[in-house]
């Protein structure tokens, strides 16, 4: 871990997530500061604006807090410096894989989302340009 440390705010506008939603990440137990300041400030690493940035991105794909959870903590085994047996290891990454899918399938329903939504605003624009070249003779 690395020794440079941030409070809340540093890391809300690096994240781009609210002070309230960091908070209520702690509160659930997916972020916890690394330390806290003299004063009770919470503080905050590189490690943990990570983690953030991962909760953050699971969000919009509609994963719920105990996916989060589920996934960091198969994550922080892997990372971590304890040896893991071969099952062990086999099983936690089929935990990341499982995810990376689910992952995978959500951006696919996004990207039709998205190619719909496309459609329609070039219809209304289409709709708005033949409007205006009408009046314009």
């Amino acid at each position: 871990m690395d020794g440079k440390h941030m409070q809340i705010g540093e890391v809300a506008a690096r994240t781009e997530l609210s002070l309230r939603t960091i908070r209520h990440y702690e509160e659930t137990g997916l972020v916890v500061p690394s330390a806290r300041s003299r004063g009770g400030f919470r503080l905050y690493t590189e490690t943990d604006v990570a983690r953030l940035m991962v909760i953050r991105r699971m969000k919009p794909l509609g994963f719920t807090l105990d996916q989060m959870r589920d996934l960091l903590d198969a994550t922080d085994r892997l990372d971590a410096d304890t040896p893991l047996r071969v099952d062990e290891r086999e099983a936690l990454l089929e935990r990341v894989r499982a995810y990376q899918q689910e992952a995978a399938e959500q951006v696919e329903k996004l990207r039709v989302q998205l190619s719909r939504a496309e459609d329609f605003e070039g219809t209304l624009r289409a709709r708005l340009e033949r409007d205006a070249h009408a009046d314009r003779t």
